[in-house]
């Protein structure tokens, strides 16, 4: 028995918590130890808070049951999940606060580590990698298989980022083996997109420009987009990604101002060269090596001007060597 089966025996009540805006990995992550959990030991109570979610996720076995607004509660066990800082929890973190006993499940590399417990594994491709490592495999049920899949089909971008290793493709198939719908998660929650997230990804193209030789792009909307298109973050999924995949880009910066003016999301993703976990962390954020972001207060060209200064002083070095 592990540390982690331990601690989920000796709490009567537990809650977990994901990062703001949260990601299929991260739904997917919370729901797989939800399932496990009351699959295993249905006289537990279980909670999860999140912010609002893609309703693409909905399907997935208990995500009607998750929570979006604070109720007046403590916890035995509090568990954070997919996220390399306690502020990446937002409001959510009081019940981190006034939990008996505290747990981390993330595989940021920006991660420093936190819980009286705590299960950091940067060498996975997902939180819900690292979940499906804690969990006794024959009591992995369909509906927690199909969360941990949709997770590691999300933080992979269907198994084809550099984060996708031979243990990541084992797991996902033992995940289809105990029932997890490859098509429907893949099909269904990964490449199918709404009009409107087509729309706001024809705006974002639009408004691209390269710079650097064309080995960087950069987009960026204003809340005025938004506003015109009656559009949320929600509807940008998948922009960033679009834009990495631009023939000779090695790095992608995409912005946008939502739902605050003057404050700017920031996610960066890079193929072989740019650390942009590092670029991330310096601007309050963090991330993976190749995938990360932040959010900035500011004018747009000036976060833009610092964002790219400090991609090009890392191919400046690439080059040199």
């Amino acid at each position: 028995m592990n540390d982690f089966i331990k601690e989920i025996e000796k709490a009567k009540d537990i809650v977990i918590l994901g990062h703001m805006r949260p990601d299929g990995d991260c739904v997917g992550s919370c729901l797989g130890i939800y399932n496990y959990v009351l699959d295993n030991y249905p006289d537990k109570q279980v909670d999860i808070y999140l912010d609002a979610f893609k309703q693409e996720f909905m399907f997935l076995h208990g995500a009607d049951q998750i929570l979006h607004e604070k109720k007046d509660q403590t916890y035995d066990l509090c568990i954070s999940m997919d996220s390399g800082d306690l502020d990446r929890h937002g409001d959510f973190v009081t019940y981190y606060d006034t939990a008996k006993r505290t747990m981390c499940i993330d595989h940021h590399i920006s991660n420093q580590g936190f819980g009286d417990v705590c299960f950091l594994k940067t060498e996975c491709s997902a939180a819900a990698e690292v979940v499906y490592t804690l969990l006794e495999e024959d009591k992995i049920s369909q509906q927690c298989a199909e969360c941990l899949y949709l997770g590691i089909v999300h933080d992979t971008g269907v198994f084809k980022y550099s984060n996708t290793t031979r243990q990541t493709m084992e797991i996902a198939g033992r995940l289809i083996e105990k029932g997890a719908r490859s098509q429907l998660v893949i099909d269904g929650t990964f490449y199918q997109k709404t009009f409107k997230q087509n729309k706001m990804l024809a705006k974002a193209l639009d408004a691209a420009f390269l710079m650097f030789d064309g080995k960087v792009i950069v987009s960026c909307l204003e809340k005025d987009v938004f506003d015109e298109q009656n559009a949320t973050n929600l509807d940008t999924d998948g922009v960033v990604d679009a834009l990495r995949i631009t023939e000779g880009v090695e790095c992608a910066l995409w912005m946008y101002e939502y739902p605050k003016k003057g404050t700017f999301k920031c996610s960066l993703r890079s193929n072989e060269i740019v650390n942009v976990s590092m670029i991330a962390g310096s601007l309050g954020g963090g991330g993976h090596v190749r995938a990360a972001g932040c959010e900035v207060e500011g004018d747009k060209d000036t976060i833009i001007l610092k964002v790219t200064d400090m991609i090009k002083a890392q191919l400046d070095h690439a080059e040199a060597e």
